[in-house]
């Protein structure tokens, strides 16, 4: 069941009246109202709710790695033992609290579904990654695919000139393709502002010497597989192609964000997350079926109010703009939005003034296409410790993503040994978030 958060009928009422009346002088700042009016920002919430499963043509999944403190963040337990100093702040969902850092998102709730049960088995980085990028356990003998490939192998891409799978940040512990094609491996992006790099051949190679080149290079490969045939091989030599081509193409334009106005690139802050998250808005404009931003630092084993408040700054102002930015291009019909982290934080804060990991229980969010927004799914107990209702596991996340894009969960799918796959394991999607 879903946390009880007002009379479905009031609440779609009162943020779709008082949204295109407040929300840019309340919300946006004196310095981006010209940029996104009041309109685009009611557009949030109708689009989170009249979009229906199947309809998310791409994702941006927003992975914020280390282990987010959700008593921080989404889900604080005001007058616990457990709080610290973060301070909850009401959202725009009649009794619904989330950090009084994160004023953006609060105000931004109505059209969010915010998943207050995650729970895993493990509490290790390395493993809990895995198994929210799989809904797999690792395992020595196998590498499963991470959703973004699972998402371009069943549809293919959407932009033929563009890769379909993007990885922007650190690629390190990524499953990539798993036991899928090489080619549909997110395609990384370690920095946001310098975009694709290496996509030009050096000043000092003309056009006629790199066209000789790349020939002479072709006929040696095409020599080499004579002998020497594989899917691999394969694999590679369709994404060198792929490359070459993009190389030629008026797409390329899609990772360059300085094509975007500096109001625009200040708008959604001018960090990693910010330029990130405009980064891979302008790969879902132009066609690209999955995106991941990673954005790290969340371990906060030590001192945790020290970086936590600038985090939380960072993380609500470039969601806050994504989530207006898209809705602004009337784009959340058809883009479903994800932020998850691998597990949460410790309620007891430790002697070194930080919080641990703690699988136990964590918070995660969906907005977007396929996507009912406006509700609270799932409750952890009065301190944060564990799942008190409606717990939620990575795959089952991984599950409701998956069907808000329409694949196909109880199909199985064969690796290289022979053994039958599902795209999200075991994982149930949550009906109650889907439109």
């Amino acid at each position: 069941m879903r946390t009880p958060i007002d009379d479905p009928g009031a609440c779609r009422k009162y943020p779709r009246r008082h949204f295109m009346a407040d929300a840019a002088k309340a919300l946006l700042g004196v310095g981006c109202t010209g940029y996104l009016n009041h309109s685009p920002a009611a557009r949030l919430a109708h689009a989170a709710m009249a979009t229906s499963p199947g309809k998310a043509k791409s994702v941006i999944y927003l992975y914020m790695s280390g282990g987010m403190s959700h008593l921080d963040t989404f889900d604080p337990k005001p007058g616990a033992d457990s709080q610290g100093d973060t301070q909850p702040a009401q959202t725009r969902l009649p009794g619904v609290l989330i950090s009084n850092r994160l004023p953006k998102l609060a105000y931004l709730m109505n059209g969010i579904a915010l998943i207050r049960s995650m729970t895993t088995e493990t509490g290790a980085h390395e493993q809990g990654q895995y198994v929210l990028r799989t809904s797999y356990r690792q395992l020595n003998s196998i590498r499963h695919p991470g959703l973004g490939a699972w998402t371009n192998h069943v549809f293919g891409k959407r932009n033929a000139r563009l890769p379909g799978n993007v990885l922007v940040g650190s690629a390190a512990g990524h499953p990539g393709s798993g036991f899928l094609p090489a080619s549909i491996a997110p395609v990384p992006i370690p920095n946001p502002q310098a975009g694709l790099e290496n996509t030009q051949p050096p000043s000092y190679v003309t056009d006629e010497q790199f066209r000789r080149r790349m020939s002479l290079a072709m006929q040696l490969d095409a020599k080499f597989k004579t002998t020497h045939d594989s899917a691999l091989i394969d694999a590679y030599d369709a994404t060198y192609k792929e490359a070459l081509k993009l190389m030629s193409s008026s797409e390329l334009q899609a990772f360059d964000i300085s094509k975007e106005s500096e109001k625009v690139r200040e708008f959604y802050g001018n960090n990693k997350l910010g330029q990130g998250c405009l980064l891979a808005r302008r790969l879902v404009e132009h066609g690209v079926r999955f995106v991941e931003v990673e954005y790290g630092g969340w371990d906060h084993h030590n001192d945790i109010y020290d970086r936590l408040p600038e985090m939380s700054e960072v993380l609500d102002n470039a969601l806050g703009a994504l989530l207006r930015d898209l809705a602004s291009k009337g784009m959340l019909g058809e883009v479903l939005v994800v932020l998850a982290t691998e597990f949460g934080r410790t309620p007891k804060i430790n002697e070194n003034a930080g919080r641990d990991h703690h699988p136990g229980a964590f918070s995660a969010l969906l907005c977007g296409a396929g996507i009912r927004g406006g509700q609270v799914y799932g409750k952890s107990d009065d301190q944060g410790a564990s799942v008190e209702e409606d717990g939620v596991y990575p795959e089952d996340l991984n599950a409701t993503i998956a069907a808000a894009m329409g694949l196909p969960l109880d199909e199985e799918f064969y690796a290289p040994n022979g053994r039958p796959f599902r795209i999200c394991n075991n994982g149930t999607p949550i009906k109650e978030l889907l439109a």
